[in-house]
């Protein structure tokens, strides 16, 4: 991604995930004149910057989980454990993911969220809107859930390893091709969303599944062919398939993602306008950011400008 701004590319940040890094491992004792935490705030916005500078996009959006306190997922609807292993975010990161979209704002950058929806929602519904268009995606995250929006010409950037993976190489890193991640996950299980999958299926033997068979449909259309593969306890993974049928299609309706959110937007409003410099400052002078940040405010400006 070096050299001059591609201009059919299309950057989407799952600004959520970034968001909870920075509140991690940014120093917890950060805090505004008022007593408080601005380290979320802060690692985010040094993240960002960062990105736009070092790629200059034509378009970008960036995707926010909704509230999850006020705004459940649907997927807890659909299995009230999803997510239940993880503690709700406490107050002050929840204040913060607020300022973080304050941030997006007065930087020119367009912002998504949709109640009931996750991040990974909206980007696959900005993702298809792209492709649509003739446009390629930059997927810029690390959540292994989105590798199943890529196809011929996207890109997966997983930012923190500075590691980028195309349409090929999705297979030998995650287990699948990008169609049947959320297939393979749907066996394998989620342990970080709290999804069950088949019980004794693990990645090797669903990475196998699914180089015999088309999908989560086509295996269970011809699950009397499984014990016949050249698969360790290929018998007994049938029959695991079989008792846990209810439990695989289960986790896949949870595994998938929504590429078809009702959001007003295309790919031209993607484009960033202009950030708002005052606004920026005063921005900066609220939460006690010192000149780093300000400086490259301005050069993003400058550059942005010169686009």
């Amino acid at each position: 991604m070096s050299g001059p701004p591609r201009q059919d590319l299309v950057y989407h940040v799952d600004a959520s995930y970034f968001v909870f890094r920075a509140y991690h491992s940014m120093p917890p004792d950060m805090a505004d004149s008022r007593g408080n935490a601005t380290h979320a705030l802060y690692g985010f916005a040094r993240f960002l910057s960062d990105l736009l500078e070092a790629v200059r996009p034509h378009r970008i959006g960036v995707a926010f989980d909704s509230a999850p306190r006020a705004e459940p997922s649907f997927r807890s609807g659909i299995y009230p454990a999803y997510k239940a292993n993880r503690e709700p975010p406490p107050a002050d990161l929840e204040r913060q993911f607020g300022l973080c979209r304050e941030f997006c704002r007065h930087l020119g950058l367009a912002q998504f969220t949709s109640p009931g929806y996750e991040a990974d929602d909206v980007i696959g519904t900005l993702a298809a809107r792209v492709r649509a268009a003739g446009l390629c995606n930059v997927l810029v995250t690390r959540d292994k859930d989105l590798s199943q929006l890529i196809r011929d010409g996207d890109v997966f950037w997983d930012y923190v390893a500075n590691a980028r993976y195309a349409y090929h190489d999705i297979g030998p890193r995650f287990g699948a091709r990008p169609e049947r991640i959320a297939d393979f996950l749907a066996l394998t299980g989620d342990a970080v969303d709290n999804i069950p999958g088949v019980p004794g299926v693990g990645r090797k033997t669903a990475a196998e599944l699914f180089e015999a068979f088309g999908s989560l449909d086509d295996l269970y259309a011809n699950l009397d062919r499984v014990p016949a593969l050249k698969l360790r306890g290929a018998a007994a993974v049938a029959e695991r398939l079989r008792r846990h049928k209810e439990t695989a299609y289960l986790a896949r309706r949870l595994t998938g993602i929504v590429c078809d959110l009702p959001l007003s937007v295309t790919p031209d409003d993607l484009r960033p306008a202009a950030p708002d410099l005052d606004r920026l400052e005063e921005f900066f002078d609220e939460h006690g950011f010192g000149s780093v940040l300000r400086r490259q405010a301005l050069r993003i400006a400058d550059t942005a400008r010169r686009t």
